[in-house]
């Protein structure tokens, strides 16, 4: 058991931040960030000593020297506790853990001008009056979309818990029991039922559920009829769902509003993306839903917002809610969306909206750059990994075409000399960028769809250092 007095060994708070700076790592954090990271280490240790345990040996020096390395180890990793860039090499386009769609140049450069000063957010320059800030981009919505109304919050969630609240407060809600789905961070659809005030009715089963059970289950409570995208599973065989055209049909026939969850904002050509099958927007407000909702950082490719689309009656209705400021997305995230419609109401979004681009990029380029990259790693790496070319399977990603793969190129390494695929990835994760890649039966694998052409020289660098660090 350690010895208490071993306590005066630690040293101070200042005498770890003064090793710091002669070790050139001071500046890496804000002081009073660093002041922080060092008092919790060196509270770890205290704690540690006094319940006899010996982290850095036992006798002063090595207690000392051990508290040093590992302040400078947390020193250097700490900056990956904030918000960092990171590099995709993962092949799944829209990743949700690494920020779903990357942003056009022309929707970070509207950041950037909107950011540095002030702006028309909520002032109608046209009638020099107090304007709405959802209709900076209601007309591109709606020519896009080709609904009456638009309105913009800060997530698609946020849209689902609007139009719930707003059209069936107290109000029963008809849904089919399998589309009551869960997605990313034990996020549930029922759960949305609840804190909006409706009552959630499910019919049907799960893989199979006929219009006949929405319509026995309609009467006076009933506030709304609703169809949910599968987002991220899917349901093969014996199944049977009721189209989306049947039950804007039955919800005319009733007078109840049908509200549809596309979950993923698809606007361009579903049969270019490889996405052949999958609703557009478009196609849902023709169906005759009173509203849609969908991301706005999925396939649509800009920035996290949730987007409703519908009926005008519908649509104000919901602008009034008073839960509108409490969900109303800001300037910068306006700014973004509203660049990146731009995109495609000028017919650019294929080449000028990352995920639209990654998703369409050719397999000749991919192989392309799969073999520069395969040689320069062949040559530095030598008989320390076996480098070659593959072909991989990406993703759509994001809660969106669930199931859906798309064909890519990359790069397998299959490290030698004791050296196991794990620890290379994760020390390509303290690179600078660092990088995300995959691991298979203990080979790296590197995916360049979703890596942009300028980063391969960083993804190569990465790696190289990952195992000259092994």
């Amino acid at each position: 058991m350690t010895d208490k007095s071993n306590l005066s060994a630690i040293p101070s708070v200042d005498a770890v931040l003064a090793h710091l700076d002669e070790r050139g790592l001071g500046a890496i954090q804000p002081r009073p960030i660093a002041v922080r990271l060092v008092r919790e280490i060196l509270e770890a240790e205290r704690g540690a000593m006094i319940a006899g345990e010996c982290r850095h040996g036992e006798s002063d020096e090595s207690v000392r020297a051990g508290i040093l390395a590992e302040v400078e180890a947390e020193i250097v990793r700490s900056p990956a506790r904030g918000l960092v860039p990171v590099i995709n090499a993962t092949g799944i386009v829209v990743h949700t853990n690494l920020g779903r769609a990357p942003l056009s140049a022309e929707a970070v450069a509207s950041i950037a001008e909107i950011a540095r000063g002030y702006s028309n957010l909520e002032y109608d320059l046209i009638r020099g009056t107090r304007g709405k800030r959802d209709y900076l981009v209601r007309d591109a919505i709606c020519e896009l979309t080709g609904a009456e109304d638009a309105l913009v919050v800060n997530n698609n969630a946020a849209a689902v818990l609007l139009v719930l609240n707003t059209l069936a407060p107290g109000r029963e809600v008809i849904v089919s029991r399998g589309e009551l789905i869960e997605i990313g961070g034990s996020f549930r659809l029922p759960d949305v039922f609840e804190r909006s005030g409706s009552r959630m009715v499910e019919v049907g089963t799960t893989n199979r559920t006929h219009l006949s059970d929405f319509r026995d289950a309609i009467r006076s409570s009933t506030g709304a009829l609703l169809s949910a995208h599968w987002s991220n599973y899917s349901i093969s065989g014996f199944v049977e769902r009721v189209s989306l055209n049947e039950l804007a049909s039955l919800g005319e026939h009733f007078g109840i509003p049908v509200i549809h969850d596309l979950g993923s904002g698809i606007l361009a050509d579903p049969a270019k993306l490889g996405l052949s099958g999958e609703m557009t927007v478009r196609e849902s407000v023709s169906a005759g839903v009173t509203v849609s909702t969908f991301s706005g950082d999925k396939i649509l490719g800009g920035p996290q917002a949730g987007i409703a689309v519908g009926t005008e009656s519908a649509i104000s209705r919901m602008r009034a809610n008073p839960l509108m400021r409490a969900l109303r997305p800001g300037k910068l995230t306006l700014a973004a969306l509203s660049a990146t419609l731009r995109s495609y109401l000028r017919g650019e979004a294929e080449t000028a909206v990352p995920v639209l681009s990654a998703i369409m990029a050719p397999l000749d380029s991919l192989g392309r750059r799969s073999d520069e990259m395969a040689r320069s790693l062949a040559s530095s790496l030598g008989d320390r990994a076996r480098v070659s070319v593959v072909e991989l399977e990406g993703l759509v990603g994001g809660g969106a075409a669930p199931e859906r793969v798309i064909p890519s190129r990359g790069v397998q390494i299959e490290p030698r000399c004791g050296v196991s695929a794990g620890s290379v990835t994760s020390t390509m994760l303290t690179a600078s960028p660092a990088v995300v890649a995959r691991t298979h039966e203990d080979r790296v694998i590197v995916d360049l769809r979703t890596v942009y052409e300028s980063q391969d020289t960083a993804v190569v660098a990465a790696l190289l250092c990952a195992f000259e660090e092994e």
